[in-house]
């Protein structure tokens, strides 16, 4: 007998409550292995692509590309037996009752690659059968057996297409193999006025069908000329091109950081110190040190060198490591330094951590960052590289800016801003000379750090950094 199981959008361990559908990695029909990718979603942080618990052969894809679900709904089904004989029924709903009457005591998730177990939260109650709803029978009839099905068609879940592509083709057919674009609600809304969603052009973005869609073919009056909702330039969002604007949802890794940016605002009172370094000692050094073979295969930047001046300057001020927790009426000082590094994507910002950073070397930590730092920017840092930083470092001088007040990153109590290096006149032993100049500002939390706490961090910083000789002496 067929066994159907349903596969529900998994808990990342992140603390998150929803996703979003970007793209499938199969196909209803296709074959699947344990552990095999089978979606790629969207979290508030970050793309995450997701393996599946069974091996067998897909039958439903459940969810669209687009479409944001919420943790624990299923999103696939899959045949784990697919050579049983059972078949689905007629009306091609077999997966979904079979999955929800069979999962009633489903046994909890395997844990999937990367992620934390959870408890499959999407149940129904099994149907209750005909006979038990029309009284239970004095004697059991013999049962007869079942007409043979029809063989499972597989239908492949496409991806929008144009609103005049409707699945019509030009002989006024309807292509079976076109699968339209509609969510649950408005399916069910056509099936009662029996209106055929494949007939229908969608008027909402994506050539999405709506519930008018469905009444106006219902009651036979023609649906309105699409409008030109696409952004120019092949950019997200929906554009207007009566008063030319272009709207985008707010989701994903920008909903996110702006929760999070606003929660740290109005929560820790900020202060932001500045001071001005000469660093042209430090350009020297990496100059020298990318000659040795130690530093042979390391991209050694600017960045490595801050971060190295962090942890050493955070162990004589570990106020700077700290973190004010509200709940216990606590400050928890920290005995270990992960550095978060804030990163610019296609997504939006995001923070993955260098892990005890302040135990590495220089050249482990280049290392180190330029690894996240390209992860980040391909959109494939796991949850798990986000999460319990210590202290963050923003490199705003890559865009040729020379300071900001950067905003604390929640859980923490500092951040510190690099800003541009720039040739500029400075005063050496009396005398005018170009030097290679930056700027540094720190914001920190007063709660946790008072001002002489924090301008005491900021100068060592500065001073590690205008004089790396001087990390000798901590």
């Amino acid at each position: 007998m067929p066994e159907y199981k349903q596969f529900p959008l998994a808990d990342t361990a992140e603390g998150l409550t929803e996703a979003e559908i970007i793209d499938w990695k199969v196909k209803p029909g296709d074959e699947v292995t344990v552990n095999q990718i089978v979606v790629e979603i969207e979290t508030a942080k970050a793309a995450v692509e997701l393996p599946i618990p069974w091996a067998g052969v897909v039958t439903e894809l459940l969810v669209e590309p687009g479409q944001t679900v919420e943790v624990g709904t299923p999103i696939l089904t899959v045949d784990v037996d697919p050579h049983g004989e059972a078949g689905p029924s007629a009306n091609g709903s077999a997966p979904a009752q079979a999955a929800n009457a069979e999962q009633a005591d489903e046994e909890e998730m395997k844990p999937l690659v990367g992620y934390g177990s959870k408890a499959a939260s999407a149940k129904r109650r099994p149907r209750k059968r005909q006979t038990e709803a029309a009284g239970p029978a004095p004697q059991a009839a013999p049962q007869q057996p079942a007409a043979p099905a029809e063989p499972m068609r597989a239908v492949q879940v496409v991806k929008p297409r144009e609103a005049a592509d409707n699945g019509v083709r030009g002989n006024g057919t309807v292509d079976v193999s076109y699968v339209p674009l509609a969510k649950p609600p408005v399916r069910k809304l056509a099936k009662e006025l029996g209106v055929d969603l494949r007939a229908l052009t969608g008027s909402a973005e994506g050539g999405v069908i709506t519930r008018e869609d469905v009444r106006r073919a219902a009651a036979g009056e023609t649906a309105p000329e699409p409008t030109a909702t696409t952004a120019p330039s092949g950019l997200p969002g929906s554009y207007d091109p009566a008063t030319r604007e272009r709207r985008v949802p707010i989701r994903g890794v920008r909903k996110a950081t702006a929760q999070a940016m606003v929660s740290s605002a109005y929560t820790a009172p900020h202060v932001t110190e500045f001071i001005t370094i000469d660093v042209t000692p430090m350009m020297e050094l990496r100059d020298k040190l990318r000659r040795t073979p130690e530093f042979a295969d390391v991209k050694l930047t600017p960045l490595a060198f801050a971060a190295k001046a962090v942890c050493l300057a955070a162990k004589r001020t570990p106020d700077v490591n700290a973190v004010w927790d509200e709940n216990a009426g606590e400050i928890v000082y920290k005995d270990y330094v992960h550095l978060g590094i804030a990163a610019a994507t296609p997504r939006g910002l995001i923070v993955p951590k260098v892990r005890d950073a302040d135990a590495k070397s220089l050249a482990e930590l280049a290392r180190a960052i330029g690894e996240l730092t390209a992860t980040a920017r391909d959109g494939k840092t796991p949850p798990e590289d986000m999460r319990n930083g210590t202290f963050t470092i923003t490199n705003v001088g890559v865009f040729g800016v020379d300071t900001g007040t950067p905003i604390i990153n929640p859980g923490e109590s500092a951040i510190l801003a690099l800003g541009a290096i720039k040739d500029m006149p400075w005063v050496v032993d009396g005398e005018l000379a170009v030097r290679k100049v930056m700027q540094l500002s720190l914001s920190f939390d007063h709660r946790v750090i008072d001002g002489q706490q924090g301008s005491q961090f900021l100068a060592d910083v500065g001073a590690l950094l205008a004089d790396p000789a001087v990390a000798i002496t901590y």
